[in-house]
């Protein structure tokens, strides 16, 4: 019996490749699936659309497959792209690892969701993809309605909110002022009126930071650049991969130690963590002392002596790089909730930058740029305000000012923020009681099924994908993790759809 149902995505990125992907490999359907998706970067994101190809993915290509189980897919599709163009692209100078361009990658999003909308096309599925604004949804006893802003409406039995991050925080009220940059993507775009003499700083030092200075430089700019921030945390920079294999520090191995109780203690996860660490010859002591040392380590030392350590041999950042992702969505729900709050205020940023890397190679360009004295990193920001006589003052806790010619905004959405565009959808959902707030951000879930909950309830027609989980998992955005939850929300989908279609079979002998 074909299942016959009705699955609405709202928003189009990354994420939804990903789930597209986990059900056109899955034995449910034939049914309908519909993407309401505004934007022009369809499949793209915001971080993957055409743009230059100086920007960089920042992991290896065995972390960046959509398809659940194949590590290697995204790879096999770099190797045929090399022999169609000739040219092997992204790989590091130093680890010789490869780091795709992004846009790039987009491509490979692009024919990854067009690829898996064929495969269910070709089995039956009804597939509309939607250039509209989903703005608001109501709650059906067996259905969702969304509307978009056009006025139109549909009726699903499943709906997944997949709608991305927010775009970068105008701290300092700076919109509208000559010369600054509230969005820097895409890069080609947005730097291109930058004079090469002219002095440009950066809000922020994490990744996106990082992506405005090598652009910069890719495009011969001479003058002086300043990352400003109020911490000075550069991302961390990624060793020489290596095959890590978790033993302990899995979701079964501590669903297992959780097993019978209500909460889990962050001891319970710490003598897990040492047994993967000592099972591995690794030292968890040592790890604990990058994060906890972080702000006490000049920024350029810090990124000196991680370019020095990108070929150890020691295991420990590389044991924490796979496990946050892979295990990190299925511990952080079992946590006790004063030590959420204790691992969210006191290490948060610093465990993102240590499991969010940049490419060595890209590390070494940014020390080169120091010693050269061409860039500055500055910490303790308090003020970056328009000049009365053009461009822009900065100050600095230590009393370091200057003045800037321009200013681009790097600083990244507050991790779990409803993005603006999808705030009026998310309202309605909350007013009608079909989702509630998670106080770390975004909104509640299951963490089996990432179904949305209200007063603890899972709903089984409405469902969570990325950011929009990021209070209830912690780690949502990393594309080992969207697949990972792809797999879980189509199982809870197909199982629920089973079972109903079981209950209506049963009943309707006895109606007749």
């Amino acid at each position: 019996m074909s299942s016959g149902i009705s699955i609405g995505v709202v928003g189009g990125g990354a994420a939804t490749v990903c789930l597209i992907d986990a059900l056109a490999r899955s034995d449910g359907g034939p049914g309908g699936i519909t993407v309401f998706e505004p934007s022009p970067h369809l499949w793209r994101g915001r971080a993957y659309q055409v743009d230059t190809e100086t920007l960089r993915v920042n992991a290896p290509p065995d972390d960046m497959s959509v398809r659940a189980g194949d590590p290697g897919h995204f790879e096999r599709w770099l190797e045929t792209r090399d022999r169609v163009t000739g040219v092997r692209q992204g790989v590091d100078r130093m680890s010789g690892a490869r780091f795709a361009p992004r846009p790039v990658y987009g491509a490979y999003l692009e024919e990854s969701a067009y690829a898996a909308l064929g495969e269910l096309r070709r089995r039956g599925w009804r597939v509309d993809i939607i250039g509209e604004a989903v703005t608001s949804a109501a709650r059906l006893p067996d259905q969702v309605v969304l509307r978009t802003g056009a006025g139109a409406s549909r009726a699903f039995d499943y709906v997944v909110l997949s709608v991305g991050g927010d775009s970068p925080k105008d701290v300092y009220g700076l919109g509208g002022t000559p010369g600054f940059v509230g969005d820097p993507y895409p890069v080609s775009g947005t730097l291109e009126d930058i004079g090469e003499d002219e002095h440009v700083a950066v809000i922020g030092s994490g990744l996106t930071a990082v992506d405005i200075v090598l652009s910069l430089v890719s495009r011969g700019h001479q003058g002086p650049v300043s990352l400003l921030s109020r911490r000075g945390v550069l991302p961390g920079v990624r060793q020489r991969p290596v095959h890590v294999e978790l033993r302990h520090l899995t979701p079964d191995r501590l669903h297992g130690t959780a097993r019978g109780r209500r909460e889990l203690a962050l001891e319970d996860v710490a003598a897990v963590m040492r047994a993967e660490f000592r099972d591995a010859g690794a030292d968890l002591d040592a790890v604990i002392h990058e994060i906890i040392r972080v702000d006490l380590e000049d920024p350029v030392d810090r990124l000196r002596r991680q370019i020095d350590e990108v070929d150890s041999p020691r295991m420990g950042l590389r044991i924490l790089q796979r496990a946050v992702p892979e295990t990190g969505p299925d511990v952080w729900p079992m946590l006790r909730e004063a030590e959420k709050i204790q691992i969210l205020r006191a290490h948060y940023r610093t465990i993102m930058s240590l499991c969010c890397p940049m490419p060595p190679g890209s590390a070494a360009v940014l020390l080169e740029l120091v010693e050269a004295g061409q860039l500055e990193m500055f910490s303790g920001l308090l003020d970056v305000a328009p000049s009365e006589e053009g461009g822009f003052d900065v100050l600095a806790a230590d009393g370091t000012a200057f003045r800037a010619d321009r200013v681009i905004s790097a600083v990244n959405a507050a991790e779990g923020r409803v993005p603006a565009g999808a705030l009026s959808l998310v309202t309605s959902l909350i007013r009608a009681r079909a989702a509630s707030r998670h106080p770390h951000g975004g909104l509640q879930l299951a963490r089996a099924t990432s179904r949305l909950t209200s007063n603890g309830r899972p709903d089984p027609r409405l469902y969570g994908l990325g950011n929009i989980a990021a209070g209830a998992l912690f780690f949502t955005f990393g594309i080992p993790s969207l697949v990972d939850r792809s797999q879980d929300i189509v199982a809870a989908i197909l199982e629920h759809s089973a079972t109903v279609q079981a209950a209506r079979g049963e009943a309707e002998p006895v109606a007749a």
